[in-house]
Parts: C-alpha cells; structure tokens; sequence
C-alpha cells in the first residue's frame, strides 16, 4: 500500500513540472508514456504498463484516442504496430501507406476489399493478387487508358493500392518514352512520371479548323465577281505504339472522328507514318513525324501491255510535320502549334531527293485536343 502511494504521489509531482512546458512537448511526451506502456503490456510486464498509462493520462487525459493502434496478424496482445491520427495534410498526401497498413492490420489475411452485402456469389475478393493485377492490365490496356485505371482507384481502398502498383506505370512510361525514361529523376514516382512529363494524349484527335476568303471568276457579263469561304479540318491521331494518322478535309468532326479509331481505315486521303518526341534544352517539348499516302496496290493492266509508253519516273513522296507540344487553359498537353511542314520527293532511278519546304503562316493553325470515349470503350491486348 506504501508503495502504492509513493507512486501516485511521484506522477502527480511529475505532473505538477510538466505543466511548465508547451501542449505540443506535453503530447508528444504523452505519446512515447502510452506507446511504452503498449510495449511493456505486449511483453507481460502489466504493473510497469500501468505506470506508464496512468502517466501518459495525467499528461494527455485522451491521449488514447489520439493513437490509433491496432491488432497484429502475429500476435495475441494490442499490436506491434500503430499509426498516429493526424488531421493536417501530410495523411492525405501519403494516403496509399496509409490504406495499406489499414488493410495489413485489419485482417490476419490480406484481403483488398470486403463485400458491403452478404450474398451467396463469389466476391472479387476472392481472387488472387495476380489475377487482380491482370485484370487492372486489361482495363489500362494497350491504348495506355489510365483515366479509366484512375476511375477504377475510387472503388474501395483495396483497388486504390492496386491501380497505384509501380510496375503498371512503369510499363506506360516504357510505352510512351521507351529507353529515355529508364530514370525516375526528377520524378519520385512513375505515376508522377506519366502525369507530369510533356506527352501526346492517345485518348482523342488534335483538330484544327482553317478558314479563309478566296476570289472567284469574274461573271460572263463582267458585272460581279464571286467570293468564296473555304473551311477545312486537320486532324492527327497518335498511338502508344509510336504510329500516327494525318487527315485534312472539309467534312466535320462527326463523321471523321469515328473513322480514325483505329489504322485500318478505309480513307483514302488519310496519311500514316511514325512519331517521337523530342525535348530541347529550352524544355519545350517538340512532336516530329514523317507520314506518307497509304500504298494502293494497282492491278496489272493487260490491254495495252503490247504498247510502248513513255516511262513515268517513280518516287516515293513523304512529308515530314514538327509541332510544339504545350497546354492551354485547365488541360494539359492539349494544344499542338506548327513549326515545320516539308514534302520530300525520292527519286528511285537517281536516288536524289528534291525538298520542297511550307512557309507556316496564319493557314497553320493550332491543334487543340478533343477525347473521345468511343477510343477506349473496349480493350483489345492488355498493357
């Protein structure tokens, strides 16, 4: 009983001197009393816990409710692990680690979502890690959807941790940049990677739209001239793979859109050809691509086979396209500006190459980027 008393009588002198010092020294000495006693108490040592819990009270009375602790899969006593309940913005920024240990501490098996409902079906919690990582591959797909990987995060905690899996945004960046992102620095991640560094969006077209006054030909009678307004659109659709498509037309974005989904199409005017970015010293990010007219397979004329013609010099036609990649307004990289236009004409017989370079004015108007759902309505490889 004496010693009993002499006890309560030390914590209450302890309790008397801490009163001088700051609230935030008072909680964070409170805090090392509790956790030192949850750690004599998981050892067995039940009388020295209970000095350090009643100490930790008379400094911090709920100080219990602001150490959130929980359960070990390993052991029988309160946890060898615990998280401490913050409300400023460092949690938020470090939710992943966050929902990670309530997912490792909560159950003795890992599991990454937990049915709302009881039902007699089979829940998608079943299925094992791989499996899950497959599908969310899937749903990214080779087309690098990752707005709908992002949209699939907001399901549960479970699907958060899997949709920020490091090797699935390590596989999109390999996609986009190949060789020349096989460092993270500056970048601490390759989500951030992928959502920071200048890149051509594969989820829609770049469209821009030209109008202009021409002069027609003067009437019969000489008394009036006609003027005409001309309207036209261009547009470029990129691929993950590095593959591009080039299309300038009168016809609108409601009946060309759907056309450029994928390289098979069957226009005519439509040229294909191969992209890569390139970054300068100044940090402007440029898009370069050579692109040439589909090749038509001609069927053999027979009629006139028994006929001399003039021979027709054969060369091959291809026109190289720079634009500068930068953002406008609230999206990012959504806006393409012209900066070079060439042809380049190959002769075959001679080998020699004739360059006719364009003069970019007020007809090369900027490209702005327009999504398209119907691009990634459906997987067709997984990423």
């Amino acid at each position: 009983m004496a010693e009993a008393e002499e006890d309560c009588h030390s914590d209450t002198v302890r309790a008397e001197d801490d009163e001088n010092e700051s609230p935030a020294e008072t909680d964070l000495q409170a805090r090392e009393l509790f956790l030192k006693a949850v750690e004599e108490e998981q050892n067995g040592a039940l009388y020295e816990a209970i000095k350090f819990y009643r100490r930790a009270m008379q400094l911090v009375p709920d100080i219990e409710f602001k150490i959130t602790y929980t359960r070990s899969p390993d052991g029988d006593g309160v946890g060898n692990s615990y998280m401490e309940d913050n409300d400023d913005d460092s949690k938020m920024a470090d939710l992943l680690s966050c929902f990670q240990q309530q997912l490792t501490f909560q159950e003795s098996m890992l599991k990454l979502c937990q049915p709302e409902l009881e039902n007699n079906q089979t829940h998608i919690s079943v299925l094992p890690m791989e499996v899950l990582m497959y599908i969310f591959r899937w749903v990214v797909s080779s087309d690098l959807d990752l707005r709908s990987l992002e949209q699939l995060s907001q399901v549960c905690r479970g699907f958060y941790i899997c949709a920020r899996d490091p090797e699935i945004w390590r596989l999109a960046c390999l996609k986009v940049w190949g060789r020349s992102c096989i460092k993270l620095v500056p970048y601490t991640s390759w989500r951030e990677m992928f959502l920071e560094r200048p890149r051509v969006r594969f989820d829609g077209v770049y469209i821009s739209k030209t109008t202009y006054i021409r002069q027609g030909e003067q009437s019969l009678d000489g008394f009036y001239r006609a003027w005409h307004q001309v309207e036209y659109y261009r547009y470029i659709r990129f691929f993950p793979d590095g593959h591009v498509m080039v299309l300038t037309t009168p016809e609108e974005p409601q009946s060309i859109v759907p056309r450029l989904r994928t390289r098979n199409t069957r226009t005519d005017a439509i040229l294909l050809g191969h992209y890569r970015l390139s970054q300068d010293t100044d940090n402007q990010t440029k898009v370069f691509a050579v692109i040439t007219k589909k090749k038509e397979e001609k069927p053999l004329d027979y009629k006139y086979r028994y006929f001399r013609r003039v021979p027709v010099q054969e060369a091959d036609q291809s026109f190289h396209v720079g634009l500068q990649l930068c953002s406008s307004g609230h999206q990012r990289f959504n806006k393409l500006i012209w900066i070079h236009h060439s042809c380049h004409v190959t002769y075959k017989s001679t080998g020699e190459t004739a360059v006719t370079a364009f003069e970019i004015d007020k007809m090369y108007t900027p490209l702005f980027f327009a999504r398209v759902r119907s691009y990634t309505a459906f997987s067709e490889r997984p990423l």
